[in-house]
């Protein structure tokens, strides 16, 4: 921990003296907008051409960016959804381990070992008849983890990590150009850009061995189509063929990379049908409906509602999709009715700001949660006036109400699937990757109000030299902006310290447990219904093989669909067949204990320490 500290503080350090000797000066240089230029422009252009300063400008923020999303990358060990990328994206299957019987190690690892002979036709097939995901990305992790050597005989984590690190730095230029388009703003742009480049859930996406960020990817690139076609709307011009055909394929993309992707889809038709009862509130003429724009729009539909098509048939007929979403399916049951509300909340915060909340000692909770709550006290005013600025602007205010929209939709589409379909996806904060980048273009727009105050629509003055009060405690201007960036960067270091977005599962303090009590041969059994468990057992598999200082274990995966009682059995059975002495971990093992545990002696575990994603009880079977 105090290694990653030290890092975190010297990666910060590093950071923040790049930003206060360039950053400021190239986003002074960059504001166009203001109609008056920099006072010492013309000494910059003569050392730096003018076509150069904002390529370079986004180059600071991409590899400040690339930098964040790779710092540690293989520092956390996987989890369970990432085992399922890695065994799908090698062609493999999880079918081949072993149920009912003590295995070896190397057997339950054998799904991540390379296999030559696998392609793109085993990922593809594998996926669609064992898995709930649609195969595109599968296939490019497939292609991609070929370049990477194995490690210690099993697939690179660092090469299945990677790509998702550099797609997501792609959308940090990918966002710029949105922004630029939404705002016809370089500052908007650079500032959005450089949001996007330190969001902690942007890192944290991006450390994941999972889709998400080729989907924010095809998020950004609808929500451009979607602002080229609302200038069309607002013009009453037909919308270029090219941009309805790039507009359909990108969607095709995004539902062939994630069914979710079908929520950003639906928000956006829910602004189509805002924009659509604002022209009529203005003309009252429902013969506009019909117009140039609006055919290619209904085509752009067509088009998506076709290619999505495809999926509907695989998602309904997979016979693991119920399984596998199980732990997102509930009632609501006191004040469990107010968690999605919570859950939705905490990950709108986290989008900007995330310090160690999440940290098990309470010296650093309190602290954290202080520092988080006088942050968003002093930020949130500045942020939401920016919005209302920029809502009142002529031109910029349609596209504030498009991106409040999509984020307003995406939220309501959230909380109508849990409140009345029984499915809560608010407690994966990773499914709100349908609406973040629109997130950051609005926190873009809203940093621009206070980066370059507009005259005519700023509040009073105050102070000597009548510098516009935006902030609370003399906090404004260019310094509320490097202060709330300063913020969203020192979360991010928090997400690659594992100090924020924490793990879910830490196989690894498990091991390290195993091998400071159990000095004789192990059997870590567990309950088995999905290649979920089978994924919380390769953790620790994982953990093992690759320490290679722990007496290799046996592990037990006891199958059970409807009796619980099947999983007692196979550990009984199992049971029976070993010498003794040995220590039996029960691990996330969910069903009556067998009559032969009752003869081992039960540790008191309750001095034992918490690990995350393993509840575990232990015998000691002498």
């Amino acid at each position: 921990m105090r290694v990653l500290f030290q890092g975190a503080f010297y990666f910060y350090r590093k950071i923040i003296a790049l930003l206060s000797v360039s950053t400021t000066h190239f986003l002074s240089l960059a504001n166009i907008n203001s109609g008056s230029q920099h006072k010492d422009w013309h000494n910059w252009q003569t050392r730096l051409p003018a076509s150069w300063l904002h390529p370079l400008l986004i180059l600071i923020w991409l590899i400040i960016g690339i930098s964040l999303r790779l710092a540690n990358l293989t520092a956390k060990p996987p989890w369970t959804d990432e085992f399922s990328t890695l065994v799908f994206s090698l062609g493999n299957t999880f079918l081949g381990v072993p149920l009912d019987q003590a295995i070896a190690p190397d057997i339950l690892l054998q799904p991540l070992q390379p296999n030559p002979a696998a392609s793109i036709g085993d990922v593809v097939h594998n996926l669609l008849t064992q898995d709930n995901h649609p195969p595109l990305y599968f296939v490019l992790a497939y292609l991609w983890m070929k370049l990477f050597p194995s490690d210690g005989g099993l697939v690179s984590l660092f090469g299945a990590r990677s790509l998702p690190a550099i797609i997501g730095a792609i959308s940090i230029p990918c966002v710029y150009i949105l922004a630029r388009v939404a705002f016809r703003s370089r500052l908007v742009g650079h500032l959005t850009a450089a949001m996007m480049a330190v969001s902690p859930y942007g890192v944290f996406l991006a450390q994941e061995a999972r889709h998400y960020t080729l989907a924010v990817l095809w998020v950004i690139g609808s929500l451009t189509c979607l602002v080229i076609a609302t200038r069309h709307i607002q013009n009453r011009t037909p919308l270029p063929i090219w941009v309805a055909l790039f507009w359909v394929v990108i969607n095709a993309l995004g539902v062939a990379t994630h069914y979710f992707f079908t929520l950003t889809l639906c928000s956006e038709a829910l602004v189509l049908i805002f924009l659509a009862w604002r022209q009529l509130q203005t003309s009252s003429k429902f013969s506009l409906l019909f117009s140039p724009p609006w055919r290619r729009i209904y085509a752009v539909a067509t088009g998506t509602f076709v290619t999505s098509l495809i999926w509907l048939p695989i998602f309904l007929e997979n016979k693991y999709r119920e399984n596998l979403t199980e732990w997102i399916q509930g009632s609501r049951v006191g004040l469990d009715w107010f968690s999605p509300i919570f859950q939705a909340l905490g990950t709108l915060i986290a989008m900007i700001c995330l310090l160690p909340v999440e940290s098990s000692q309470i010296l650093v909770v309190i602290p954290s949660g202080v520092v988080m709550l006088t942050f968003f006290i002093w930020a949130v005013p500045i942020l939401l006036r920016g919005i209302k600025i920029q809502l009142q602007h002529p031109e910029n205010g349609i596209m504030m109400q498009v991106f409040i929209g999509i984020v307003i939709g995406a939220i309501a589409l959230f909380f109508i699937f849990a409140y009345f379909l029984g499915i809560d996806l608010t407690r994966g904060a990773r499914y709100n990757f349908v609406y973040f980048p629109a997130i950051v273009i609005l926190l873009g727009a809203s940093l621009a109000v206070c980066w370059h105050p507009l005259k005519e629509l700023m509040g009073r003055e105050s102070g000597k030299n009548g510098i516009k009060e935006i902030g609370r405690w003399g906090i404004n201007g260019k310094k509320a902006v490097m202060l709330i960036w300063l913020m969203a960067l020192l979360s991010a270091v928090t997400v690659f310290c594992n100090l924020g977005y924490q793990k879910y599962y830490r196989p690894d303090l498990f091991v390290q447990l195993i091998k400071q009590i159990s000095p004789v041969p192990v059997l870590i059994a567990t309950t088995h219904k999905t290649y979920v468990h089978t994924g919380e057992m390769m953790g620790v598999g994982r953990e093992i093989k690759l320490a290679n200082s722990l007496q290799k274990p046996l592990f037990l995966l006891a199958h059970q669909d409807q009796d619980p009682n099947t999983s007692t059995i196979a550990l009984e059975n199992t049971l029976k067949n070993l010498p003794r002495p040995f220590d039996l971990w029960l691990v996330n093992f969910h069903a009556p204990v067998a009559e032969t545990v009752k003869t081992c002696i039960i540790s008191d575990t309750k001095s034992f320490p918490r690990v995350n994603g393993y509840e575990y009880e232990l015998y000691h079977c002498q």
